[in-house]
């Protein structure tokens, strides 16, 4: 009970004692209307006390509202809290990802860049290049490049047993090279070294035949002509100084085949 409501029903203690008294003073109307006024007044009291109930209610209704909403934002924000940790491990772990995938791209790469390479270089090696030999220009492959002028290196140094080799297999190898000519004219010249003069004629004679216009043909009838002579024939090596001179009468090797033939005789 609030403090209107106990001095309301003070009033009325008091009018109650007070009750003979004023009947004795005041006519009974006017106590009537003191009593109707007090009445309304408790009324008043009443309807304010109901009011207040009824709003003290309503809060406590709304208070318990505003309760339960706090605690479902509460747990609302403890879940996104919750999301917003797992995002963060998802984030970190797509960054992980993400960095070693970089990383592997850039492994990929540079294991694509030195295959690139390889193969660039094996293509390089495979592919034909232009050569110059005894003053004739064509395309020749690297590896074949190679063997020829391996087997050349090996007649320069004096082997030539496995120069002859050299050549031969050359030959066999690639029959149709632009250093054919030249290989069968150094080919004649190991087997001439190694004294194999019989196989020496048949090389340099296979390049007299093959390319007469060749610039090692003159050189190469000269040398069958000194096989020959080493084989004790020098019968045939007249026949071959002779052929020399009249084809080939300008050249260097027909003058030392004039010197060789007026020795002859």
């Amino acid at each position: 009970m609030n403090i209107a409501a106990r001095r309301f029903l003070a009033l009325i203690g008091a009018l109650a004692v007070m009750a003979p008294a004023r009947a004795a003073i005041f006519e009974d109307d006017e106590a009537r209307k003191a009593i109707l006024e007090v009445r309304q007044r408790m009324q008043a009291v009443e309807q304010i006390n109901t009011r207040q109930n009824e709003l003290i209610a309503e809060a406590t209704k709304t208070n318990a509202q505003l309760l339960e909403q706090v605690q479902t934002l509460k747990r609302s924000l403890l879940e996104l809290n919750g999301q917003l940790e797992s995002l963060r491990g998802e984030m970190a772990n797509l960054r992980g990802t993400n960095e070693q995938l970089a990383r592997d791209v850039s492994d990929v790469q540079r294991k694509q860049k030195d295959i690139t390479q390889g193969v660039d270089d094996r293509i390089r090696k495979l592919e034909p290049i232009k050569v110059s030999v005894d003053g004739r220009d064509f395309m020749a492959d690297p590896e074949e490049k190679r063997q020829f002028d391996e087997a050349l290196g090996v007649l320069r140094g004096g082997d030539f047993d496995k120069s002859a080799a050299a050549f031969g297999g050359f030959l066999r190898r690639y029959p149709g090279s632009g250093y054919s000519d030249s290989a069968r004219f150094w080919w004649g010249n190991a087997l001439y070294g190694k004294r194999d003069y019989k196989d020496a004629i048949q090389a340099f004679r296979g390049l007299v035949n093959n390319a007469p216009d060749h610039p090692r043909a003159p050189e190469a009838l000269l040398a069958i002509a000194n096989c020959q002579l080493e084989a004790k024939d020098p019968k045939a090596a007249r026949v071959t100084i002779g052929e020399l001179i009249k084809t080939y009468p300008k050249s260097e090797a027909a003058q030392a085949g004039r010197e060789r033939l007026a020795a002859l005789k």
